[in-house]
């Protein structure tokens, strides 16, 4: 059993608003101190990320790294305008290269379609050249072995993957061996009739998880029940990163934040909320793996009443 063995992961927009170096330090040393073991560091622009810097404060504070982006409009892999769609695959493929020299494990996020509300549902067309180009963004991830996880958002979002069982198809159409089904309890929480029978029937597909509360602040202070969520992981022994997710006006990414509508103050102490968060996630995952064991001691009739 591997689930509890979880790495534990941290968005940086939790903590900086930016990647300069002095933020950079702040942001990772932070995530370290707080006792995670990986930090998210967004991709939005690329060439603003000091490759060089950003390896040696990883290293520094011996902490790993996952990149995440969402595609925008002039970046749509799905677009209909061949230039738009090029200029999608060739940033992704600039994002892999940055992966690959800071040792990045993952690289997930909206990189299907552009993050953004789309006015119609998305063409069988679109969807496949989509899938063509992604094909070839995990060959070239998997040679610094980087695993590619589609990440499902609500259908303001993208058009393409509202749900698991899409994300799941869309893994399928990918074929690669290193794509995986990025699921997000926000986006779930919107999408899903049943967010622990997604999980469960999305199984071995899952390669990332992003816990994310319903207003997106403290997690257990909105509406989400999160314990079903932890048991099915467990259930289905899922070992990979579980990172949290969360955004206040208090730290604001100009580009980020602005599509994702971060309009509200949901917290002002970052180092509070990441604690928090930490402590959360530890006890979800030892209750979910007692509760696991237990049903499985049940179903083999080891279960010993006094």
């Amino acid at each position: 059993m591997n689930f509890g063995k979880n790495p534990l992961g941290i968005h940086a927009l939790c903590i900086v608003g930016g990647w300069s170096e002095a933020e950079a330090r702040q942001a990772i040393s932070t995530a370290a101190a707080t006792g995670y073991d990986l930090i998210e560091i967004p991709m939005l622009d690329p060439d603003k990320i000091d490759v060089a810097m950003t390896a040696r404060l990883l290293e520094e504070y011996g902490i790993a790294p996952t990149i995440s982006l969402g595609l925008g409009p002039t970046s749509d892999l799905s677009s209909e305008d061949p230039d738009i769609a090029a200029r999608g695959e060739a940033l992704l493929g600039k994002v892999v290269s940055i992966g690959r020299d800071i040792g990045s494990t993952h690289l997930c996020g909206v990189i299907y379609s552009a993050m953004t509300k789309y006015g119609a549902p998305a063409s069988r067309s679109s969807v496949e050249q989509s899938a063509e180009a992604l094909s070839r963004i995990c060959a070239a991830a998997a040679a610094s072995d980087i695993q590619v996880g589609v990440e499902v958002v609500n259908r303001y979002e993208t058009n393409i993957a509202n749900t698991a069982a899409e994300g799941v198809a869309l893994c399928k159409m990918i074929g690669a061996p290193n794509a995986r089904v990025h699921l997000d309890t926000y986006h779930m929480n919107i999408e899903e009739a049943d967010m622990a029978r997604a999980i469960v029937e999305t199984g071995d597909m899952l390669g990332y998880f992003h816990l994310g509360e319903s207003h997106r602040g403290y997690l257990g202070t909105g509406s989400i029940d999160f314990a079903p969520a932890f048991e099915a992981l467990a259930q289905i022994d899922y070992s990979g990163p579980l990172v949290f997710e969360s955004f206040s006006s208090e730290i604001v990414d100009p580009q980020l934040s602005n599509i994702l509508g971060v309009w509200r103050n949901l917290w002002t102490d970052g180092g509070d909320l990441i604690g928090h968060a930490r402590d959360f996630m530890k006890a979800h995952i030892k209750a979910a793996a007692q509760v696991n064991q237990l049903m499985t001691s049940d179903l083999k009739g080891d279960v010993r009443y006094g």
